[in-house]
């Protein structure tokens, strides 16, 4: 019998694998420092960017993209994979659609109270994607939170 999976301890190991590098466009930038001045206006810890949180940012963005649509499926994977290979205690996601700047993305999700609880929320790290769709030139949002 041929088979295309991997066994079990290959995935499990891949798995755990950390990703180090991910190169960071404009808005994303301006995102995790516009999330930051906020938090410390509020006289909240600054967030602590981990790559790996961006990578798997940028992979639910390129899902979004695929599937033609705007939502959290597959969170419990995205969150159980920071757990195992961070050592996340807790994590949140914010996503947002179409908006042209970090400023109008970072506006609407503190006029949400959901968001605006994410951005405020108990954590130490954060990843964040923004991919532009290549087909209709549409952002994708993902900002992932943990707390370690």
């Amino acid at each position: 019998m041929v088979s295309c999976s991997s066994d079990s301890s290959e995935a499990a190991a891949e798995d755990k694998q950390v990703v180090t590098t991910y190169n960071y466009n404009e808005t994303e930038s301006k995102l995790i420092t516009l999330i930051n001045d906020y938090r410390q206006s509020k006289g909240l810890n600054p967030l602590t960017v981990i790559n790996h949180i961006s990578y798997k940012s940028e992979e639910h963005n390129f899902y979004m993209i695929d599937n033609s649509v705007v939502n959290h499926d597959y969170f419990q994977q995205r969150s159980d994979n920071l757990v195992r290979v961070l050592g996340a205690e807790k994590v949140g996601e914010n996503i947002a659609y179409n908006y042209q700047t970090a400023e109008s993305a970072m506006s609407a999700w503190l006029n949400s109270p959901s968001h605006k609880a994410n951005i405020e929320g108990d954590y130490t790290h954060l990843g964040i994607s923004v991919t532009i769709n290549p087909d209709n030139g549409k952002k994708y949002y993902t900002n992932m939170f943990i707390k370690k």
